[in-house]
């Protein structure tokens, strides 16, 4: 698990993304030594894997893609995982790849859907191991965003199920991605449907050994720096949902290292806060989110 942060949860590094204004700028001054020095400080700082992701540039550019893949494992000994648009770009994350040079760990493809299973016929080729986003499925051949944890919860099963009936995959080779929504726009539930959806998926004792993940830094999107408490409203809003998941299995993050995660105590104004929120939808959602900056 990764150190540095008071829960049991490992780190998948986020930072190479253009999503960061200041990895754009490394991008865009194609700076290598600088994508370096990134991965180096997000492994000092804890994370066990890094997630490359180099935006729509992997399209038009694809030696500076595998550039950048060669120039992070010549510096750091962690596995990666691919955030790339397409089959063929997978394919050519996974040529690129130097297993020995990460200790002879697979990398992760990150990620699939039931919709977008085509990457998976890349697997006995080049095995690695598979972030599956189930936020998504497919009814009657549409697919559709789930909304209610049964449905998100129904749709990891599937996925985990036919990744190690149909492919042989070992479970804990397999990472559910669910996705962590902005609560400034979360009228329908869907912070709740996450948390009780990591309660179900975690419960369930055929997939026992998955790893449980998603993105936390959406969830502050657009609210003011400061809770009404005066302390930092995004990262305890972070704080806050890693406390209500990671006892049901929510086992990694695809964060910043050096955020410094932490369980909250039961009287933390933003725990009791998002606990609150968690029961309201509509106008009342709406008005639940005010309290985290307006006492």
């Amino acid at each position: 698990m990764t150190t540095g942060n008071s829960f049991d949860i490992r780190i998948i590094g986020e930072r190479i993304n253009p999503g960061f204004k200041s990895t754009r700028a490394l991008f865009d001054n194609s700076d290598i030594p600088g994508i370096q020095a990134l991965a180096i400080r997000q492994v000092e700082a804890g994370a066990v894997y890094l997630n490359v992701n180099v935006g729509s540039q992997a399209m038009t550019d694809r030696p500076f893609l595998t550039d950048v893949v060669r120039a992070i494992q010549d510096v750091v000994d962690v596995p990666l995982s691919f955030d790339v648009p397409n089959t063929e770009l997978f394919e050519l994350c996974l040529d690129t790849y130097d297993r020995d040079a990460a200790g002879g760990e697979l990398p992760i493809v990150n990620s699939i859907t039931e919709h977008r299973w085509d990457a998976m016929d890349l697997y006995r080729e080049h095995p690695f191991k598979v972030m599956v986003m189930a936020s998504e499925s497919v009814v009657d051949g549409v697919a559709k965003n789930n909304k209610t944890a049964e449905d998100i919860a129904s749709t990891a099963r599937r996925a985990a199920l036919r990744l190690r009936d149909d492919c042989g995959m070992p479970m804990d080779h397999i990472y559910i991605d669910l996705s962590v929504s902005a609560i400034i726009a979360d009228t329908e539930g869907l912070n709740r449907a996450t948390l009780d959806a990591v309660r179900l998926i975690g419960s369930d004792p055929e997939l026992e050994g998955l790893h449980m993940t998603g993105g936390l830094s959406n969830i502050g999107q657009q609210l003011p720096a400061k809770a009404a408490d005066g302390s930092d409203l995004k990262h305890k809003l972070e704080n806050a949902f890693l406390t209500l998941a990671v006892p049901f299995g929510f086992d990694t993050v695809l964060g910043t290292p050096w955020r410094g995660y932490e369980p909250l105590p039961e009287d933390d104004y933003v725990l009791t806060t998002y606990r609150h929120f968690l029961d309201q939808k509509g106008s009342q959602a709406l008005r639940a989110v005010r309290k985290f900056y307006k006492a």
